[in-house]
């Protein structure tokens, strides 16, 4: 990916995040619960203890923006905030691993995702 390429992949993924403070911010939850559930979807990484295949199967469940937006999407026609809180949590955290340089998981190692290796140089 080129410099440019990279930055303006950066900047949909900032605009994602911020999308993400916006709709949490129509939830009523106080401010402090967004910071504090932002890093939950992280807990999936645990399953690569088991190996690479079944730790990137569960990293991606959880990091994926079309499972995220489908948890928000019940949960708001559900009118069930909880669960459009969880979609909006891992919509939000996904946008913002994704503003680092890490993407969804190839099951043969942590390290390779579809937005390149982690790690190494470009």
């Amino acid at each position: 990916m080129t410099k440019q390429m990279d930055t303006l992949v950066k900047l949909e993924e900032a605009g994602q995040f911020l999308l993400s403070i916006f709709l949490f911010a129509q939830l009523d939850y106080a401010w402090w619960v967004f910071p504090a559930c932002l890093l939950l979807p992280d807990i999936a990484m645990l399953a690569y203890a088991i190996n690479p295949r079944v730790g990137a199967f569960w990293y991606n469940l959880f990091h994926h923006k079309l499972i995220a937006l489908a948890v928000f999407g019940v949960g708001f026609m559900l009118n069930f905030p909880l669960l459009s809180l969880a979609g909006i949590i891992l919509f939000g955290h996904s946008a913002m691993d994704r503003i680092f340089g890490y993407g969804l998981k190839y099951g043969d190692d942590f390290k390779h995702t579809h937005l390149g290796w982690i790690g190494r140089k470009k």
